[in-house]
């Protein structure tokens, strides 16, 4: 990892343009301001689906979003409850990712639910992939039910105003510099 800091939002939701993504690109930007960061790209799986299909053959966009996903330092993962899980989408991507290549990525999942009775389904699937992979998981999931999407803006300051120092500070010893803790 470098001195700069760069932020990958990844958007499982089959959607393109979804809740989900603008959800996941207001809760990266939270974080990015945070920590600073230097980069943040954006990545709406729904626009490359295809070309994840096979992982030994992947098509150049889908290259490049796996290239982004293993270069990041911060990763947030977005994906809507589906069938009681995280999507098949997000799936098809962290399948193409080798066990442990994660090792030095702080992850964010973002879980967008229906309602409160599945809030936490997906985290419940996902976490066990991110550990595979790796995956450092210094904070809780941000858990975002659809009725409280007219509050996102509120719901991403207090989740960063709780969990940003956190975040900041796993940062920057996986970088090997001293985090500087954002101001309350």
């Amino acid at each position: 990892m470098t001195g700069e800091v760069s932020v990958v939002v990844v958007v499982g939701n089959p959607k393109p343009g979804s809740r989900t993504l603008t959800a996941a690109t207001t809760l990266a930007e939270a974080i990015a301001r945070v920590l600073p960061a230097s980069n943040t790209t954006i990545i709406d799986l729904a626009g490359i689906a295809p070309g994840l299909l096979a992982p030994w053959s992947l098509s150049e966009a889908a290259a490049e979003a796996v290239d982004a996903v293993r270069a990041a330092d911060v990763l947030v993962l977005a994906t809507p409850t589906y069938k009681a899980s995280f999507t098949g989408l997000l799936k098809l991507m962290l399948d193409t990712l080798p066990s442990g290549s994660l090792s030095r990525t702080v992850v964010v999942p973002l879980i967008v639910s229906a309602g409160p009775a599945h809030k936490h389904l997906a985290d419940l699937q996902l976490r066990p992939v991110l550990g595979e992979l790796g995956a450092v998981l210094p904070v809780p999931s941000f858990l975002l039910a659809e009725a409280d999407i007219a509050e996102l803006a509120g719901s991403v300051a207090g989740f960063v105003s709780e969990q940003g120092a956190v975040l900041a500070a796993v940062v920057g010893a996986l970088a090997g510099r001293s985090a500087v803790a954002p101001d309350r």
